[in-house]
């Protein structure tokens, strides 16, 4: 299979390489932004092979040059993990953040549904946010975003749905796309500006720390859903929405916890905040755990323990105390 990923140089997409490593496919990586000097380092002191670090610039904004490239390489499915992703920013930048959000996966989708292949597009527990959940959020539950970042990464799942589930009738012979939907949450990695990566900066380079407690989620290691996209890809499976992250429920506040803990960072009084403490443009969703029992119904998907996976991060960044 030939797999096109966008977003190669971020850090679900960096995940992306090393997870090539096992993979019997062909990759192609693109983006639009250069490889970091530090992600390169990064890749080539965690991975176990040779890994890819080429990437081909592609603006997923122009149909065109998807079509051009779908079509220069064969390639039989895309994994999208290109997104704009700055909460804050996306309130000022209304436009940008729909254009990568909402018209990108649509431009993806109909590519992929001209050819028959598949598009693997990675979404967001934003979606969620204005009702005050207390149980995890169902992949057939409405959407109900707070923010600019939140409804155009909606739009964007709606705008596959609406190409890829056109309501027309098929024709025999006609190719049809097929999609899966990811939604995911918290997501952090070695790789790239992340909650993670900020929190050992901070616990390192300060006496005090103020954490909101009243924001729960599950943190998610990229390493772990890079390799639920592997299976998705490696199995035939529905097309649909689909919900990933690792298991369990914490706060900010105890996600720093778990990281200080583990790294001993102990000079640094963590002390637990609300949400209204730190003003913001957005309205994070206040619970937006992910109900993950359709994903694990598929064939050889893991989904590991939230701080487990975060030992195994901070192993390979080298912070655990020994």
């Amino acid at each position: 299979m030939n797999i096109l990923v966008t977003g190669a140089n971020g850090q679900l997409g960096n995940e992306m390489r090393l997870a090539a490593l096992s993979a019997n496919h062909h990759f192609v990586f693109t983006d639009v932004c250069d490889m970091s000097v530090e992600s390169a380092e990064m890749l080539a002191k965690l991975a176990v092979g040779e890994v890819c670090t080429d990437t081909i610039k592609l603006d997923i904004t122009n149909l065109e040059a998807i079509r051009s490239i779908v079509r220069i390489h064969r390639i039989d499915a895309i994994v999208n993990c290109a997104a704009y992703t700055n909460v804050e920013a996306a309130e000022d930048n209304q436009q940008l953040a729909t254009l990568l959000n909402a018209q990108a996966p649509a431009n993806l989708a109909q590519a992929m549904k001209e050819t028959g292949g598949t598009l693997v597009h990675i979404s967001t527990d934003y979606v969620f946010g204005k009702e005050p959940y207390n149980k995890p959020c169902k992949e057939t539950q409405t959407g109900t975003p707070t923010g600019t970042y939140g409804l155009t990464k909606l739009q964007g799942e709606q705008a596959i749905l609406r190409i890829m589930n056109d309501g027309l009738p098929h024709k025999q012979g006609d190719k049809r796309g097929a999609f899966v939907i990811i939604r995911t949450a918290w997501l952090y990695s070695e790789f790239g500006k992340n909650f993670c990566k900020t929190m050992l900066h901070l616990l390192s380079t300060r006496n005090t720390l103020k954490v909101v407690i009243d924001q729960a989620g599950t943190p998610t290691y990229a390493a772990d859903l890079a390799q639920a996209i592997m299976a998705l890809l490696q199995h035939p499976t529905p097309s649909g929405i689909y919900h990933f992250s690792n298991e369990g429920v914490c706060s900010w506040f105890d996600f720093t916890k778990a990281i200080q803990r583990l790294c001993q960072l102990n000079n640094c009084l963590v002390i637990p905040c609300h949400s209204d403490e730190f003003p913001s443009k957005v309205v994070r969703p206040a619970y937006s755990v992910l109900d993950k029992t359709k994903i694990k119904q598929q064939p050889d998907i893991l989904v590991p323990y939230w701080i487990d996976s975060l030992e195994q991060c901070l192993g390979r960044l080298g912070c655990l105390s020994k």
